[in-house]
């Protein structure tokens, strides 16, 4: 399976779909998703999906009522408007990487298999994480580590990078392992090369901009009542929706009005993140880390 759609239902059940409405799935992937989003839609319904990783054309489904835009959705604007699709009735995003893109090990995504250190989401853009781990200097590696991986020992990790690219470049995934190792705590190796791996990605992708870019245009591009539904795998990413969603800024800072009443473009459905319930967890293991948060456009 090329990848296994997280809470399906709820998601689906977030966006309120009315039957003849227009949507947008900005994370395509496996289709998942935007196949059950399709079976919620009649005859008139319209569904426009976003994926810039070419593996995920192999999923187009053959329905009249769907076009696939193989771009990043930080264009999210500009292609409803070319389709005369804006604004729509409802937007989901299942943010992060799919199920495919780590189980093909020279994407370089995981960490279990050995593979040419990638991690391009789309692999027809220039920099991967070849660039930043040969080119970077040891105070960019730090920032990125820091920032993106939450890791304590940042400075540390940056150091050991550069020192072993001083004897050979780092091309693979094992190569990278290599140079990182003596930085792994005991009993949290995996953990802490996951976070390594994760920083790195989001600096290649340029993952947090990209987010905060598609979710300001979500305010235009929702009609008064529409539902934004998001899926976060990190608490970066999690943090940056919980924010917007609740103050329409990315800091949460709450403006009111001469009434007192909340200034946001949104309305927050769900107060609480939304998780997995256990047995999805036990199906689909990489669920574990989701959070699913809702809101309507005011």
């Amino acid at each position: 399976m090329y990848h296994n759609p997280v809470m399906l239902i709820e998601s689906i059940q977030g966006l309120s779909i009315i039957s003849g409405g227009i949507y947008t799935d900005v994370t395509f992937g496996g289709g998942g998703h935007s196949r059950e989003i399709l079976n919620n839609l009649d005859e008139n319904g319209r569904l426009l999906a976003f994926d810039q990783d070419d593996d995920a054309l192999a999923n187009v489904p053959e329905d009249n009522r769907f076009t696939l835009i193989n771009h990043n959705f930080r264009y999210l604007k500009n292609f409803l408007k070319l389709y005369n699709a804006c604004p729509v009735d409802g937007i989901l995003a299942d943010l992060g990487i799919s199920s495919h893109q780590i189980d093909v090990a020279e994407r370089g995504f995981s960490i279990r298999f050995n593979g040419e250190l990638d991690l391009r989401m789309n692999q027809n853009q220039g920099k991967s994480a070849k660039d930043v781990v040969n080119n970077y200097t040891v105070d960019e590696l730090k920032s990125i580590f820091k920032e993106y991986g939450e890791l304590q020992n940042a400075w540390k990790i940056a150091n050991s990078i550069v020192n072993y690219r001083t004897e050979k470049p780092i091309e693979n995934t094992e190569q990278l392992k290599e140079a990182v190792f003596s930085c792994l705590p005991k009993k949290f190796e995996n953990k802490t090369l996951a976070m390594i791996f994760q920083a790195i990605r989001i600096e290649v992708n340029e993952e947090l901009e990209v987010l905060k870019e598609m979710l300001l245009q979500t305010v235009e591009c929702l009609k008064p009542g529409g539902r934004l539904v998001v899926i976060s795998y990190h608490s970066l990413e999690d943090r940056l929706v919980k924010n917007f969603l609740k103050s329409g800024n990315f800091k949460g800072e709450i403006q009111k009005d001469f009434y007192g009443n909340v200034i946001s473009p949104f309305k927050v459905i769900s107060k609480k993140a939304i998780i997995p319930q256990a047995e999805e967890i036990e199906r689909n293991t990489r669920s574990r880390s989701a959070k699913l948060r809702i809101a309507e456009r005011v």
